[in-house]
């Protein structure tokens, strides 16, 4: 009978543990549009709660307040788009990519993620001007990591050969990040009849030519590459 109980016991906490990461993320769900729509000040952890449908102590026993849901909820978008351009990278690099290769398939990531969430990078770029907000330094970590994996993709092009050495890897990597999140809201507010492939072959050829050295309208035809092709 011990040994039932102690069996049993990991499996209740996963699933006491899926359950709160399940309840996290409907809140995460329900704050990000009424922020965006809102802005922050203006709303209220009962419209959370309301949006969630959960009861407002649901909130509190998950987050301390409306703020360390609002800087969790950034953490949790930010990290996850710097896991998700990790794995493009990974994945490019597996087959044998070259830098360019893989930093134009993780420039369409990141278009394909921000399309799946505009609120949450609406907010990001928001936040990224109000540097007198409690979670700034949080932000200013996990906007690193995401750049990070740009940084790393650069170095190693540098490192081969395939990039110029006179790229300023840190600077460069930051431009081509803010390039996607800029294009990508202006595509999502301004020009959405664009499709995402649409968009993702016109960064593709300013990569290339900026970047990869490539002559842009010298008869070189360049391909638009997607993950997984």
């Amino acid at each position: 009978m011990i040994r039932s109980a102690a069996a049993a016991a990991p499996t209740k906490g996963a699933a006491a543990g899926g359950r709160r990461a399940a309840t996290r993320n409907k809140l995460f769900a329900a704050a990000v549009p009424l922020i965006a729509e809102q802005g922050f000040s203006a709303t209220t952890v009962d419209e959370i709660a309301e949006r969630a449908g959960v009861a407002k102590g649901t909130v509190y026993y998950n987050f301390a307040s409306k703020e360390v849901l609002f800087e969790e909820l950034l953490r949790h978008g930010i990290e996850l788009l710097a896991a998700s351009l990790q794995n493009t990278a990974d994945e490019v690099a597996a087959r044998g990519g070259s830098a360019v290769d893989t930093l134009d398939a993780m420039v369409h990531n990141g278009l394909e993620f921000i399309s799946t969430y505009p609120a949450l990078i609406q907010l990001y770029v928001a936040e990224l001007w109000r540097t007198n907000r409690a979670w700034q330094s949080t932000l200013t970590t996990v906007r690193g990591r995401a750049v990070a994996v740009v940084e790393s993709v650069l170095g190693q092009g540098v490192d081969s050969g395939e990039l110029s050495d006179e790229i300023d890897i840190s600077l460069t990597a930051s431009a081509l990040f803010g390039m996607v999140l800029v294009a990508a809201l202006d595509w999502q507010s301004y020009q959405p009849h664009r499709s995402l492939d649409d968009v993702h072959a016109s960064l593709s050829l300013l990569l290339q030519g900026r970047v990869g050295g490539g002559a842009i309208g010298a008869g070189r035809a360049v391909a638009a590459p997607s993950p997984g092709h």
